[in-house]
């Protein structure tokens, strides 16, 4: 199982680093930003009084751009990690059945003593890994250039930001196995839970925007990823990060159950 571990982690390095190049690079251009948000925050709020507060609560923006909480949220948090969470977490959790037996490459492992329980399960692991990793990265990498330019972000809020970030990223993946698992084909998968992704958006989008609409945003998973209150007030999700281990660890499980059964040849 060791030996499968440390394949699917060189196979998702590649993977990894481009995305951390990107982020770090667009987390220290924008964090080079928030003095000039700060030194022109009332005129920035003068501005934003122009659009109705459920549009700009729809998009992060439940606040002056000057706060730590608010400018992270809506630069990064409501739209970056999202995208590169869905991104990361389909294109690892496809790879392990879906791409690799439509690649002949499956039968390989599996004709070893390498049961297939523990095939996917290495695989589980090295998504985890390779997610933790692009969280992590993801938000020191904007702590450290937002500290250089004297943005008061706290290091320890800010780590558990990085957790929950993962465990969003988690849940993605745990569901996006499940699906390849149960469809054997990386284009279907990708396809189901993008377009779950996008109206789960969409459907916290309107629900921000209109408040008899309010109670539909718990339906998207994005309504419990807030990094606002974790960063201005210090507050631990403690049930955002429960509710999303809870899915991440349903969808591994079942995808590891499925995949025992799985007939490959269908």
């Amino acid at each position: 199982m060791m030996v499968a571990l440390r394949l699917e982690l060189r196979r998702a390095r590649g993977l990894i680093l481009w995305l951390s190049v990107i982020t770090v690079a667009y987390g220290a251009t924008i964090a080079i930003f928030w003095p000039i948000m700060r030194d022109n925050a009332a005129l920035l709020g003068d501005y934003m009084k122009l659009f109705p507060q459920g549009f700009l609560a729809a998009f992060g923006m439940e606040g002056s751009l000057a706060d730590p909480g608010v400018f992270f949220n809506t630069y990064l948090g409501s739209w970056l990690w999202p995208i590169l969470a869905a991104l990361a977490a389909v294109m690892l959790a496809t790879r392990p059945v879906a791409v690799d037996l439509e690649h002949g490459f499956l039968e390989l492992p599996l004709s070893t003593s390498l049961s297939r329980t523990h095939y996917l399960l290495a695989s589980v692991a090295s998504q985890a890994l390779a997610l933790g990793i692009l969280a992590l990265v993801t938000v020191l990498g904007f702590w450290a250039a937002a500290t250089a330019v004297g943005a008061p972000y706290d290091l320890d809020r800010m780590l558990i930001v990085a957790v929950l970030a993962w465990a969003f990223a988690c849940a993605i993946a745990g569901v996006t196995s499940l699906v390849a698992v149960v469809t054997l084909s990386r284009a279907i998968a990708a396809g189901v839970v993008v377009a779950a992704l996008l109206a789960m958006y969409l459907v916290n989008v309107v629900a921000q925007m209109q408040p008899d609409l309010a109670d539909l945003a718990r339906l998207s998973a994005l309504y419990y990823f807030r990094p606002t209150p974790i960063i201005d007030e210090g507050a631990v999700p403690v049930g955002e990060l429960g509710l999303y281990a809870l899915v991440a660890g349903v969808g591994w499980l079942a995808s590891l159950l499925a995949f025992r059964r799985r007939d490959l040849a269908a």
